[in-house]
């Protein structure tokens, strides 16, 4: 095999770049077609991308993390003995706790399309901390086909091994980096922001009885009319005043423009496409227009799996990856608690696990788990199944019924 030509040459280094038909930075925040600026921090004053941040970020922080210790028949326990499991389920530092950290990570991954953190280890190698680090800070490259990560610290760069970095890549085309939603959606949401200015504008400037004064007569000194009515009307301070009008003028009402109509209608629908971005069902964004009693439900049913569950399996994996020793991957597994988001409501729940019950496949122990009872004791028959027993083999039907023979007649 001819050098260079193998597969086992160095892969390439991250690129900073979008593929081929973008042309833009990795960050590539900036100017959109709207005319308005997009980076972190002027999306997130934009009510429908703050929505849709604060409500992902806090469902998968509101989950509970633990670790795990699969047996060898399959059972799984809580490994609260395990360095990690304190570590992931309480705090992950002495400044924050495992929530704030969640909650972090899953921000910077839903604005920048990656999330870094430091990890510090013992002698062992285990993880005693997790520090957080800011994406727009990092610069990830390879060498020697390992990769290395640098940190743009107030004290200059800092180079940071592969080991001491807990990275959790968004969707990307490379497997390495994430790409940030912002930036892919920045004139969707420059759109947005252009909107809300200009109704700001709208509010601010508008002459609020809403109308056209009518005069019979040339008037002779317009600009001092002009500069009394705005003095008087204008703004939205001065909202449903009494107009006075003088030399015969009449005041005729008219309604919202259509173009100010057409501000309604887009300032709506860029909601819709912002929470279209980030796969939010709009209930949870405050626009209940299309929802009812029976359809909300299986909305957030939807949300937990095809929207929430992604995140936290890409958590997970990374979790188990960078902190697990390789000697214990396979053996520990960490996991978040999401089978309570899953559940329906509770007449729905309670007809499950009857049926659960009686079938043999739920334990009154199984049941008083998910619904964060205590347990019965083993004794008391807690961990016992039951299973109906009116169900029989088709082939055993009637024989029940069959004639048997008189034992005094044989004989």
């Amino acid at each position: 095999m001819g050098k260079g030509k193998g597969l086992f040459r160095s892969r390439d280094k991250p690129q900073d770049r979008l593929d081929s038909g973008f042309g833009r930075f990795l960050f590539g925040f900036g100017g959109t077609s709207s005319g308005k600026a997009v980076t972190e921090r002027t999306a997130m004053q934009t009510t429908a991308v703050f929505a849709c941040v604060k409500v992902i970020s806090e469902a998968v922080a509101s989950l509970p993390l633990h670790v795990f210790e699969e047996k060898d028949n399959g059972d799984k326990t809580r490994a609260k003995s395990h360095p990690l499991y304190n570590l992931l389920h309480l705090a992950p530092n002495k400044e924050m706790t495992a929530y704030t950290f969640i909650e972090t990570a899953l921000t910077h991954l839903l604005i920048y399309g990656n999330f870094y953190a430091q990890i510090i280890r013992d002698g062992r190698g285990y993880p005693t901390a997790l520090y957080p680090l800011l994406p727009c800070n990092m610069s990830v490259d390879r060498d020697k086909g390992e990769l290395r990560y640098t940190y743009d610290a107030d004290g200059g760069p800092v180079k940071l091994s592969r080991l001491n970095v807990l990275h959790v890549p968004g969707l990307g085309f490379d497997g390495v980096l994430g790409y940030s939603p912002i930036a892919l959606a920045k004139n969707s949401i420059g759109m947005a922001l252009a909107t809300e200015e200009y109704g700001s504008a709208f509010f601010k400037n508008g002459a609020n009885p809403g109308g056209v004064l009518e005069f019979p007569n040339t008037v002779k000194d317009i600009t001092r009319l002009k500069e009394t009515w705005n003095a008087g009307y204008r703004g939205s301070d001065n909202a449903h005043r009494i107009a006075i009008l003088e030399e015969g003028a009449k005041f005729n009402p008219i309604s919202i423009p259509p173009n100010e109509a057409q501000f309604l209608e887009t300032r709506r629908y860029q909601l819709e496409e912002i929470a279209r971005i980030y796969r939010v069902p709009l209930h949870l964004v405050g626009d209940l227009e299309h929802a009812t009693f029976s359809n909300i439900e299986h909305q957030s049913l939807s949300f937990v799996k095809f929207t929430l569950m992604p995140w936290v399996r890409r958590l997970e994996q990374a979790f188990e990856t960078s902190l697990l020793p390789p000697w214990e991957q396979g053996r520990f597994i960490i996991k978040f608690a999401v089978d309570g988001l899953l559940r329906g409501d509770y007449k729905s729940r309670m007809e499950g696990y009857a049926i659960g019950l009686r079938n043999g496949f739920f334990s009154v122990n199984d049941v008083r788990s998910l619904e964060e009872m205590n347990l019965v004791p083993k004794e008391e028959g807690g961990d016992f199944h039951f299973v109906n027993g009116a169900a029989i083999l088709l082939k055993d039907i009637g024989a029940a019924y069959k004639i048997q023979p008189n034992k005094e007649d044989s004989s």
